[in-house]
């Protein structure tokens, strides 16, 4: 199925186009050919006249030949115009000079005196002819007598008179229909610029640029941003509750948390270290759910929160000053390659929880170093994130952003935080891929969309 509507409009007209015009070449050619048939019939038909003024009978009442036309392609052989009378009354037949050993075969049919018949019959020299034929009352020194008198012309010159018309108007007929598509290209261009304008005006909403469709759209297009505006308003308002509810649950748990973690010292105090160990697991288990639903109620989903794009060397600069200084990342060499120009349509503060979570997990488990490049491509800037740890097992590649799994319990976490990386990159549409390095290490890819 063909899914551009441009490309359909496209189809459908050169499909018009050719048909009109070959429909139009047709008639003109028909319409030429039908004039040129009028005129050469109007010719005949005045030869046809003054022969008939000519016919003479002598004494005996013999048909005389008549007199010579003016036309001198009536006295050369085979010359294209020709004439033939016929007396059956004394069987005599006559022919012009031009027919030479040749008869023209007229159709043994009767009609009435004064009537016009044409025929397209062979004619001399293996070539049709047009003929046109009458039969008139003479009266002769017997009495009246029917003679038949036919005129032709060589066919062959109205049918190359039709081709040669044909070819002439084939270069304008072709012009016109490269000129009829161009206007439909531009036609088609025009009127589809307001669902491109559309089109932009919804992406910016998507991209958090916008709240809503302001544009002014042709009348045909009004009721569907209507429409839009009064889903997006909708849209908006259950985000907004939703994140509401989020935070209002988060913050309402984080006290009854706090209570829990100090039972537990409590316990660890009177010397009830197993309950005090399960209940600071449990505590420390629903304080991550707690903070990822935090950072989950913190992404900008509107406009109103989203405050500007971000800049990647600012983000990844800020957020290696602070991994120096911990614990995990003050025995790493920090590599960072980033361009003053990667500016990637994410809120900043989206994109320091995002590339927060990647570079904390990379100083975990790094040796030794943990390198930050990122270059433009042709689909957006693309940030890697690389160190040189163990890495993951290649069955678990797939699992690794799923919220609450740890792969390795050996160092202290929550799970939570890739799960975080991956809705944020879903929030915005970016693309993530973690793979192993071929000499060791994990490397995570980030591939954001163009501004």
């Amino acid at each position: 199925m063909m899914r551009s509507i441009r490309l359909r409009f496209l189809l459908v007209s050169l499909i018009g186009i050719t048909i009109a015009l070959s429909l139009a070449a047709w008639f003109f050619v028909a319409l030429f050919t039908r004039n040129l048939q009028a005129r050469i019939d109007g010719e005949l038909s005045g030869y046809i006249g003054r022969l008939a003024a000519t016919l003479r009978f002598d004494d005996s009442g013999a048909l005389e030949r008549p007199q010579q036309l003016a036309d001198n392609r009536f006295y050369q052989p085979y010359g294209g115009l020709y004439w033939q009378i016929e007396d059956e009354a004394q069987s005599v037949r006559m022919r012009s000079p031009s027919l030479f050993d040749y008869a023209l075969p007229l159709p043994a049919d009767t009609h009435e005196p004064g009537t016009v018949h044409r025929y397209r019959l062979p004619g001399p020299d293996g070539r049709d002819v047009m003929v046109q034929e009458r039969i008139i009352v003479a009266a002769a020194p017997g009495g009246k007598r029917e003679i038949r008198i036919a005129v032709a012309v060589d066919a062959t010159d109205l049918d190359n008179a039709s081709s040669r018309f044909a070819r002439t108007i084939l270069p304008y007929i072709l012009a016109l229909a490269l000129l009829l598509s161009l206007m439909s290209a531009l036609q088609l261009s025009f009127g589809l610029r307001p669902l491109s304008r559309l089109a932009d005006d919804v992406r910016k909403i998507r991209e958090r640029r916008a709240t809503h469709l302001d544009g002014e759209y042709p009348s045909e297009l009004s009721v569907l941003s209507s429409q839009l505006n009064q889903l997006i308003e909708a849209q908006e308002k259950t985000v907004k509750s939703a994140r509401a509810r989020a935070a209002d649950l988060a913050h309402g748990l984080k006290t009854p948390l706090t209570v829990l973690a100090n039972d537990a010292l409590t316990l660890r105090d009177k010397g009830e270290t197993e309950i005090a160990d399960e209940l600071e697991a449990l505590a420390a288990t629903m304080r991550a759910h707690v903070d990822h639903e935090l950072a989950r109620a913190r992404m900008a989903p509107s406009p109103e929160q989203r405050r500007s794009d971000a800049n990647l060397r600012d983000v990844v600069d800020g957020l290696v000053r602070t991994l120096r200084r911990s614990p995990d990342g003050e025995r790493l060499d920090w590599r960072s390659e980033v361009p003053e120009g990667a500016v990637v349509p994410v809120d900043p503060q989206d994109a320091r929880e995002m590339l927060g979570n990647i570079l904390e997990n990379a100083a975990k488990w790094a040796s030794a170093a943990v390198s930050v490049r990122a270059i433009m491509t042709r689909d957006g800037w693309r940030l890697a994130v690389e160190d040189d740890g163990p890495g993951v097992s290649p069955d678990k590649l797939g699992e690794i952003t799923a919220r609450g799994l740890r792969l390795d319990h050996r160092k202290p976490g929550s799970g939570l935080g890739l799960a975080i990386v991956e809705d944020i990159a879903t929030l915005y549409g970016i693309d993530v891929l973690f793979d192993n390095r071929e000499k060791a290490g994990l490397r995570a890819v980030l591939t954001f969309p163009r501004l």
